[in-house]
């Protein structure tokens, strides 16, 4: 995109995946105008911080059966926090229509972050917190965004100190179901620096994916059948898209359809209940310290069961200012 000026920090402003939403929020500039899909932002991580609120009702759904030009005029946000190409290449924009857009409301800054599986994207990627200072940037929050890195930083040390020897630790496999009940599987590898699976590197899981050669979906409709998930035998997996759902929901959903199949039973991970949601696919900093914890008390019972790798008063002071 080239060199994007401002002459003051934005005011409205909008995301597009829930991981940019979070980042701009976490630097005290509010809710975006926007987003790709509320069921996929998860909003229960800002009810766990004292004093702290957090509106949906004004937030545009911008994908509804494609991302539509019109809500961008409509929104007349000062910037957009989102990959242009990820446009170009999911909803059929042109150029043209993101040069419309730029000069008509205001600058694109994103990159696609979420994973690193995709074609289109031959240029640098960026993790988690290196796209998180580029927004401190444009909000000019420095000192917000280095609180953040603090208690982000505290966050890995208390996981380190923790964690089982490398030898002990599971290998795990990552899945999105194709089906309902779950036959059919997406297979996903979390061992190449995507945000959206960064919480399975930082708690030091093996991907069991890669010691096989299921590989990685492509988004090419790729799928493995539970007698795969059997031949790679996980010892824990994770299962994606059930993102909200209640623990009931989720063995019924998932659980009980898996333990019910021939095949599927023979799991390691199936057969010691080592199944777990995945989580949600998209997360800045405030999301990530959520789903870290989560997974830490899933995936290491014995060693996080009552730890609380986040201190959510300080999150929200550094939300509210107060920090």
């Amino acid at each position: 995109m080239g060199e994007v000026e401002f002459q003051e920090a934005p005011e409205r402003w909008t995301a597009l995946l829930p991981s940019y939403a979070d980042m701009g929020f976490a630097l005290g500039g509010g809710e975006t105008l926007g987003i790709q899909g509320h069921d996929r932002h998860a909003t229960e991580a800002y009810d766990e911080l004292p004093g702290v609120e957090y509106d949906v009702d004004g937030i545009r759904e911008l994908n509804d059966d494609g991302v539509d030009k019109e809500v961008f005029y409509e929104m007349a946000a000062d910037i957009h926090f989102m990959e242009p190409n990820q446009l170009i290449n999911w909803y059929g924009w042109s150029e043209a229509d993101v040069a419309d857009i730029e000069s008509a409301t205001g600058p694109f800054l994103g990159n696609f972050i979420r994973r690193r599986s995709d074609d289109w994207h031959d240029y640098r990627y960026y993790d988690l917190y290196e796209a998180f200072e580029l927004l401190a940037e444009v909000f000019r929050e420095r000192e917000r965004y280095e609180a953040f890195v603090d208690l982000h930083d505290e966050m890995l040390a208390t996981i380190d100190e923790r964690l089982p020897p490398a030898e002990a630790r599971p290998a795990a496999m990552l899945v999105y179901p194709a089906d309902e009940p779950p036959t059919e599987f997406y297979p996903y590898r979390f061992d190449d620096g995507g945000v959206s699976t960064k919480q399975w590197r930082d708690l030091g899981l093996t991907d069991a994916l890669v010691a096989s050669d299921v590989g990685h979906y492509m988004g090419d409709g790729g799928t493995v059948d539970l007698e795969t998930i059997l031949e790679v035998d996980p010892d824990v997996l994770l299962v994606r898209g059930q993102e909200g759902v209640s623990e009931s929901a989720f063995r019924e959903s998932i659980i009980e359809p898996l333990q019910d199949d021939a095949a599927a039973s023979e799991v390691t991970a199936i057969q010691e209940e080592a199944v777990y949601n995945g989580g949600y696919l998209d997360q800045g900093p405030i999301i990530n310290f959520y789903q870290t914890e989560l997974a830490a008390k899933d995936i290491y019972p014995d060693a996080f069961a009552d730890a609380t790798l986040f201190d959510r008063e300080r999150v929200a002071n550094i939300v509210t200012g107060g920090f």
